[in-house]
């Protein structure tokens, strides 16, 4: 069985072969093939996995290593589109090119998106394993797959950096976690490979203290006066290890007038700054560097940190993110949930007690999706202080689902709610395929089938 490997992202190679070096995903006597996606809207100006020299020997661990964006030029990989007449087409070609003439089992990182979803579609008879894209793993999954798609979802690979939680993303497949000992490896590997003159700038410098910059105003999460805010906070924050400097990695589209604005703030405070500019990811950074701890707002990078290195982490401005996230079932908010739970001074949230907080959240994100999670919900819900509802819940979708915490059901909440063990909106469903299926049988037989 081929094994194709469709990722896009340095994070998402050192998960899979990580899960490799542990014997997690099997090796394949009929080779390994990574096709190496640069999704950036400007992959001139943002070097992908398939370029950087640093992950070279994870590259090694393939048999064959696809440029996709070169074999797709001009058309990016995430505007790739395949129709249901061109996809065995497709099949026959890549199969022919790549030498594939067995069985196909595809480890795709995004997976509803292109060009994963594609090949998803060009391979339609192989099996579907799930690569972890960090935090965003343990979210439900936004949209309803077909059964024919969904079932063919057999694993979901994820580094196990949050302990004691199982993502919910694709409830039905095998949990296979990457322990951090095995993830550590690998990003030992990357730090030993990587030739970043700005690390070694940092090496010299008194206690550094890390702080990590997400853009969340391009988000339209925030504007960017609370974000530069929210920075100057995360330095006041760091100040609480009493680092000699502050180490700002922007994000790479971050405003030069941010940047002057936290450097002000430092200098305010007495604390020296400098802004590091090179490309190398927080988890290598953080393994090369001696930092006394870092700040984020929801970066999966806090608690890859604190499992990989035991970095004390902390994280600033999660409480207003959870307010601002809209719709409720917006993608970041299990991300920004469990970063606000686990850098919280006064969190319980720990172990089950995460879990079953997940579990809620996830709930009231896609109570259709994710319907197997409403009795954890109402759990949590029925357990939690006013504080902790309102924290984590919207009390207008508690009131519409009729969980705990709400106000008087409205007729979403009693078309959600549960009766006799389903909910009134499966039993429609179910009519409805009832009556599908007679009125094809009625059809058939006016037509003398």
């Amino acid at each position: 069985m081929t094994q194709i490997f469709v990722l896009n992202s340095a994070y998402g190679l050192m998960t899979a072969v990580a899960a490799m070096d542990a014997g997690a995903i099997p090796a394949s006597p009929s080779g390994r093939i990574l096709i190496a996606v640069n999704a950036a809207i400007i992959p001139e100006a943002a070097p992908g996995i398939v370029e950087a020299r640093e992950l070279a020997t994870l590259r090694a661990r393939f048999d064959r290593v696809v440029d996709l964006n070169e074999l797709l030029a001009p058309t990016r990989p995430p505007h790739w589109r395949v129709t249901a007449n061109e996809a065995p087409v497709l099949e026959r070609l890549l199969r022919q090119a790549w030498d594939i003439g067995g069985e196909v089992e595809l480890f795709l990182q995004s997976p509803q998106v292109a060009p994963s979803r594609v090949f998803i579609d060009v391979f339609a008879g192989a099996d579907v394993a799930i690569i972890g894209d960090g935090l965003m793993t343990y979210s439900p999954i936004r949209n309803r797959w077909p059964h024919t798609v969904a079932g063919r979802v057999s694993a979901v690979v994820y580094a196990d950096t949050v302990p004691g939680v199982e993502p919910l993303l694709f409830p039905d497949a095998d949990r296979m976690p990457v322990a951090p000992a095995a993830l550590r490896a690998v990003v030992d590997e990357v730090a030993a490979a990587t030739d970043d003159p700005e690390i070694g700038a940092l090496a010299g410098l008194d206690r550094p203290a890390l702080i990590l910059g997400q853009y969340l105003s391009a988000l339209k999460l925030i504007t960017p006066d609370e974000e530069l805010r929210m920075q100057c906070e995360m330095i006041d924050r760091a100040l609480e290890w009493s680092p000699g400097t502050i180490v700002f990695k922007p994000h790479p589209s971050s405003a030069p007038a941010l940047i002057d604005g936290l450097a002000g703030h430092a200098a305010e405070r007495g604390v020296a700054f400098t802004v590091f500019q090179g490309g190398t990811p927080a988890e290598v950074l953080a393994v090369r560097a001696p930092f006394v701890g870092a700040v984020a707002g929801f970066s999966t990078a806090l608690p890859t940190l604190r499992a990989l290195t035991g970095l004390p982490i902390a994280a600033v401005g999660t409480e207003l993110l959870l307010q601002r996230l809209t719709p409720f079932e917006n993608g970041n908010r299990i991300p920004v949930t469990i970063i606000d739970a686990l850098t919280r001074p006064d969190s319980a949230h720990a172990g089950e007690r995460m879990q079953l907080l997940v579990d809620a959240v996830g709930y009231a994100m896609q109570p259709v999706i994710a319907a197997h999670l409403r009795s954890r919900a109402e759990e949590f819900l029925a357990a939690a202080t006013a504080a902790e509802r309102q924290r984590y819940f919207a009390r207008s979708r508690l009131t519409s689902l009729g969980l705990p915490g709400g106000g008087a059901p409205g007729l979403l909440a009693r078309a959600l709610g549960p009766r006799d063990g389903a909910s009134r909106i499966t039993e429609v469903q179910l009519a409805l395929r009832g009556a599908q299926r007679r009125s094809r049988r009625a059809w058939k037989a006016l037509r003398g089938g």
